[in-house]
């Protein structure tokens, strides 16, 4: 360990004091931890302000507090969120590797051994039993009954001196429901590699400012829920239009775009023999396989139609071939995920699913469209459409990828791998459309 407190830090200077510092004619304070605290409160509202990332906020603020001559080694920050995957994230900050480092927690976390024997689960738990903003302080030099708690042994054996952690309620209570939009609270922790820990300053310093640095991250907290939510709900790029400004009924875009539309074959039997969590296991489990397949091949979904998927690749006319490409391989792929998944529920005795699918490839109206107060960012238009009705073709046609002969034209080099099943009639459109699929042996067959 190293007891530099900032020679070896990345450079960082203060910001030169604000206006409001003369204002509230600060130059007259002798007290230098006086002037520090203003200082550095100013400092966080106006990062908060600004709408300074939690990142950049816990990471300034401990900046501020190694150039103020606290001896802060090590640093975490803990939220809650509000997300269908991630349960809180948290940041670590380390003086000795220049570096702060994101981390998420999934859901199910709570009674993981390391978390149930930490410091935060004590804050937490004497914070639910009625205690507000409960806060901790180890003096780990002291003795081992200054170390009752396994992270702090640790801490101690790298060469750590003292521990502060602090909790701060946003809200009423923690635990208690109620409005979670912003999460439930925020703790920090601090720790010191002096000898002698931290000074009577430092945690001055710290108890002072660290309510102003909560209200920003709280802030940017919000921002996160929100936008972690529409992308969770509307799809990664719809969420992001909506959460940006894209709000009025009506404001639209054309896209071209290759249209994913996936339907499961013959649901209803399903849906009407087998209890409802065991429907709803099913459509998670093929969802996600599909899902799985776009993710990294930038296809976006747009919505969950009972159980049928829409999804969009949008493309630039350059790169229509390679777009056009990435959906044919996620299309494979997912029909290759959907046979193993099968395969090991009908060892289970579980239901299983046969998807059909169709690729088709024009212009759609992509934005806001519905009542007033009931909006739904979507995609419409003739080729949606179409997308559909050649999905409903894969069952009669023995086949469970369909494509479009647009498609088709334009997957070039993807030519080679498809062959034409002839010309079909589609419900709603006028002339018959020649239809194609992959060549005997390029796709699993349905299970």
């Amino acid at each position: 360990m190293h007891n530099d407190t900032g020679s070896q830090y990345r450079a960082m200077q203060p910001d030169d004091p604000p206006d409001l510092l003369a204002d509230l004619k600060l130059q007259t304070f002798d007290d230098a931890l006086g002037r520090r605290i203003i200082e550095t409160h100013i400092w966080a509202v106006r990062e908060g302000l600004r709408g300074a990332t939690a990142y950049e906020l816990f990471d300034g603020y401990c900046q501020r507090l190694v150039l103020n001559g606290t001896p802060l080694w090590r640093a975490h920050t803990t939220m809650e969120t509000l997300h269908p995957q991630w349960n809180a994230y948290g940041y670590t900050w380390r003086r000795d590797l220049n570096a702060i480092a994101p981390e998420q927690y999934p859901h199910g976390d709570d009674d993981a051994e390391n978390w149930v024997t930490s410091p935060f689960y004590d804050l937490i738990r004497r914070a639910r039993d009625g205690e507000d903003n409960p806060s901790m302080r180890r003096r780990l030099e002291a003795g081992p009954e200054q170390r009752d708690f396994p992270v702090l042994k640790e801490f101690f054996a790298e060469g750590a001196t003292d521990y502060v952690a602090y909790l701060f309620i946003f809200g009423d209570r923690v635990g208690e429901g109620g409005d979670r939009s912003q999460g439930s609270g925020i703790i920090y922790s601090f720790t010191a590699d002096r000898k002698g820990g931290f000074a009577e300053d430092d945690t001055t310093l710290m108890q002072a400012t660290l309510p102003g640095l909560s209200l920003a991250m709280k802030a940017h907290a919000g921002h996160v829920i929100a936008s972690g939510l529409l992308g969770a709900y509307l799809g990664e790029d719809a969420g992001r239009r909506v959460h940006a400004g894209a709000i009025m009924r009506g404001s639209v875009d054309k896209l071209r775009a290759v249209i994913w539309y996936a339907d499961i074959r013959g649901f209803t039997p399903i849906s009407d023999s087998e209890p409802g969590p065991v429907v709803i296991d099913l459509l998670d489990d093929v969802f996600e396989i599909l899902a799985a397949t776009l993710r990294p091949r930038g296809g976006q979904v747009l919505k969950f139609i009972g159980d049928a998927m829409l999804a969009v690749f949008s493309f630039e006319e350059p790169d229509r071939a390679a777009t056009c490409r990435r959906a044919l391989e996620a299309a494979i792929e997912a029909t290759q995920g959907l046979a193993a998944m099968n395969k090991g529920r009908a060892e289970a005795g579980a239901p299983v699913a046969n998807v059909d699918l169709a690729l088709h490839i024009g212009e759609v109206l992509y934005g806001n469209v519905g009542a007033t107060d009931r909006l739904d960012f979507t995609v419409i238009g003739p080729a949606v459409n179409e997308a559909a009705r050649i999905e409903a073709l894969c069952e009669p046609l023995g086949r469970s990828i369909l494509i479009s002969p647009e498609f088709a034209a334009a997957a070039i080099d993807g030519e080679s791998r498809l062959e034409s099943l002839g010309r079909h009639a589609l419900r709603g459109v006028r002339e018959p459309k020649e239809i194609f699929a992959l060549e005997s042996g390029g796709e699993n067959p349905a299970v």
